[in-house]
């Protein structure tokens, strides 16, 4: 049995990554924070592509919690370690920094750039010890080039991209690479507010992305075939930013 964690695992990008992870045989082990109802509807369409998988709750930004049930998770499965993990879980208070918030700065931070480190440092070593890992971080086209009203969740995805690079070239000799992918705007959640018909004039494919494309480039990742690439960041956003 292959096993995979993804984090923001009820989120329709979430979501669509933990289908083709089923699709690849593994048992997918879906992360949520608060919407456990979006998580079993993970979980069902996991098992719908004929996989199995568990949903697992914690707050990635509690550093307590995901230790505590991340080593309860390793306590019940021995022989078992988790091979892929999927950075996916985020969150945005989007505001001009002139009137930014602390608790604005420090919950985008905490959630994105630490729930990154605090749950991939507790699988780096099983990892290493089998010689195998597949490690994908979900960016941001804001963190590449930075966008007015998002200064906290750009910093937060930008540190992600510096980590994603320094953490590839200390794992690589294990067989583990890391990469990530930097989607634009992909209709999800965080999208819907937003005014595609307005925006989508400045995507030379002349769409939002849809959040199965993010998950196809994540399954290749995720493959044994995608070995050779790590440290990378792969752009999904339609030519928007290239």
């Amino acid at each position: 049995m292959k096993y995979a964690l993804v984090t923001g695992g009820s989120g329709a990008i979430g979501k669509a990554i933990c289908e083709k992870l089923a699709e690849m045989g593994y048992h997918v082990l879906i992360n949520y924070n608060s919407n456990k109802e979006h998580a079993l509807n993970t979980l069902a369409a996991v098992v719908d592509k004929g996989s199995t998988g568990e949903i697992i709750q914690f707050d990635v930004a509690n550093r307590q919690a995901v230790k505590k049930n991340i080593e309860a998770w390793k306590a019940n499965h021995p022989e078992a370690y988790i091979s892929v993990l999927v950075n996916n879980a985020g969150i945005n208070k989007d505001n001009l920094m002139l009137w930014m918030e602390n608790e604005e700065w420090d919950s985008v931070i905490n959630t994105n750039l630490n729930g990154f480190f605090n749950v991939t440092s507790g699988l780096l070593k099983d990892m290493a010890l089998n010689k195998f890992g597949r490690i994908i971080n979900v960016v941001s086209l804001s963190g590449l080039k930075g966008l007015p009203g998002q200064t906290n969740y750009s910093a937060a995805k930008a540190g992600i991209i510096g980590a994603t690079k320094a953490l590839a070239q200390e794992m690589g000799r294990k067989k583990v690479t890391v990469n990530a992918v930097a989607p634009g705007y992909i209709r999800s959640e965080m999208t819907k507010e937003l005014d595609e018909k307005q925006l989508k004039k400045l995507i030379p494919i002349n769409r939002f992305g849809f959040a199965e494309e993010v998950a196809d480039l994540v399954a290749f990742l995720a493959s044994e075939k995608a070995g050779y690439i790590t440290g990378e960041v792969i752009s999904i956003n339609g030519g928007l930013y290239t």
